[in-house]
C-alpha cells in the first residue's frame, strides 16, 4: 500500500459524544503491513462479527489464484488495531472496476470498535475508489453497518447451535431431514470418509454440479489455495455409493462454526439422499471436536433450491446487512446470476461439455465476484 493512504480522518458523520471519549478518537487508516499480518488475524478472530473471508488465509488463496489487487485497510489508535477493511480491485470486463469486499466469500466489510473507526476506513475505500476509478464498493457485511447506504436484500444467511453430543445430532434434525440421513446410512449403505486426498475428486463432483445449476466453476487451483492457506482448519469429505462417489464437500473451520462451503454432487445423489449424510456427518464430526455452530452459508431469496433445502434441515434464514455504495455519476451493476441479461447464457450453460464450463467457468470468475 502506498504510504498516502496513512491518514488522520475525523468524520463528519461521527456523532460529537463519540469524538469526545476517548475510544473514538481520530483513528489513522493505513494500508495492513507485513509486520502486522498475525494482529490482523488475531483482531478478526477476536472480533464478534469477523469472518474466515476477513482473514489473511483467504486473502492468500484469492491472490494466488485469481490475481486480483488486495488493499486490506486498518484503523489503528495508539499503535492498536481498531477496525478492519480487506477489499480486492476488480476489473470486471463485465461490471468495470469495482472494490469488493470480498470476492468468492460470503462475508466481508467493515469490523470496527465504533463508530468513528467504520466512518475513517469507509472514508478511505471512497477515496481509493475515487482514485482507482471503481464505479462501486461491494460490502458484504452479516449486519449492515453505514447508516447512509442502501442494503442489499437479497441474501439471507443460515446458522444454528449444534448439540453437546454427536449421537444427539441426528435428532437435532427435523424429522424429514433425519429420516433422509438414515436412509442414506442404513438404507443405501453409503460411505463417507475424510481427508485432502479427495480433493480433487471434490472439486469434480462440484463442477458438475455447477454446470448442473448453470453457475460458475471455481478453478481447482483456488480450492488447493484455499487448503494450502488453511492448515487444520478444513476438511474435505466424500460420499460413496457402491464404491462410486457420489458427493463431495469442503469445509472450513473457524472460530467455533463448522462451515460447509463447497458441494458436489451427482445428477444420482438425490436418489440416495447423499447430501443429507455429507452434511450429517460434518455435523457430527463438528459436535466431535468442539464446534458449537453449524454455519450454512447464505442463499438467495430467488434461489429455492438452496433456500429450501436449508429450511429443510431446520435452519431459519436471517437477512444478511450486504450494501452496496456507488460513486457518483456511476450506476449500481447487477451481477447476480437472477438477472434476465444472464437468462440465455445460463440456459445454454448446463448443456456445454464439462471442460468448457470448467474452463471458460474459470475464466468469467475473474470478472465476477461470487
Amino acid at each position: 500500500m502506498s504510504s498516502a493512504l496513512a491518514v488522520v480522518v475525523e468524520p463528519e458523520n461521527t456523532p460529537a459524544e463519540d469524538r469526545q471519549t476517548p475510544t473514538a478518537s481520530p483513528c489513522r487508516i493505513t494500508g495492513l503491513s507485513a509486520d502486522r499480518q498475525a494482529e490482523w488475524d488475531v483482531y478478526v478472530a477476536s472480533h464478534p462479527e469477523g469472518t474466515l473471508f476477513h482473514t489473511v488465509a483467504w486473502r492468500g488463496a484469492v491472490k494466488d489464484a485469481f490475481g486480483h489487487q488486495d488493499i486490506y485497510l486498518v484503523a489503528l489508535r495508539e499503535d492498536r488495531i481498531v477496525g478492519a477493511l480487506p477489499m480486492f480491485l476488480m476489473a470486471s470486463r463485465i461490471a468495470g472496476r469495482i472494490l469488493v469486499s470480498v470476492p468468492y466469500g460470503v462475508g466481508g466489510g467493515i469490523i470496527a470498535d465504533d463508530h468513528a473507526a467504520t466512518a475513517g476506513l469507509f472514508d478511505a475505500a471512497k477515496r481509493i475508489a475515487h482514485q482507482r476509478r471503481c464505479s462501486a464498493i461491494d460490502l458484504r457485511s452479516e449486519r449492515a453497518v453505514l447508516p447512509d447506504i442502501p442494503v442489499v436484500d437479497r441474501y439471507v444467511g443460515f446458522r444454528r447451535e449444534m448439540p453437546d453430543h454427536a449421537d444427539d445430532v441426528p435428532g437435532w434434525l427435523p424429522r424429514k431431514a433425519r429420516a433422509a440421513a438414515r436412509n442414506a446410512r442404513r438404507k443405501y449403505r453409503l460411505a463417507v470418509s475424510f481427508g485432502d486426498e479427495h480433493l480433487h475428486e471434490a472439486w469434480t463432483l462440484y463442477s458438475i454440479s455447477m454446470r448442473r445449476l448453470a453457475s460458475l466453476t471455481y478453478p481447482l487451483a483456488f480450492f488447493e489455495r484455499l487448503l494450502a492457506h488453511t492448515p487444520d482448519r478444513h476438511w474435505v469429505s466424500i460420499v460413496q455409493w457402491n464404491g462410486r462417489s457420489v458427493a463431495g464437500l469442503v469445509t472450513f473451520l473457524f472460530n467455533g462454526s463448522v462451515m460447509p462451503y463447497f458441494i458436489g454432487t451427482t445428477d444420482n445423489a438425490r436418489q440416495c439422499s447423499a447430501a443429507n449424510l455429507i452434511y450429517l456427518t460434518a455435523m457430527e464430526r463438528g459436535v466431535e471436536c468442539g464446534y458449537r455452530i453449524f454455519d450454512f452459508g447464505r442463499s438467495r431469496r430467488d434461489n429455492t433450491g438452496s433456500y429450501d433445502f436449508k429450511r429443510f434441515n431446520g435452519f431459519q434464514p436471517r437477512p444478511l446487512g450486504y450494501q452496496y455504495y456507488t460513486a457518483p455519476g456511476h450506476s449500481t451493476p447487477d451481477l447476480s446470476p437472477s438477472n434476465p441479461k444472464f437468462r440465455l447464457a445460463r440456459r445454454l450453460w448446463a448443456h456445454l461439455p464439462l471442460w468448457v464450463t470448467r474452463t471458460l467457468g474459470a475464466r468469467v470468475a475473474r470478472h465476477i465476484p461470487g
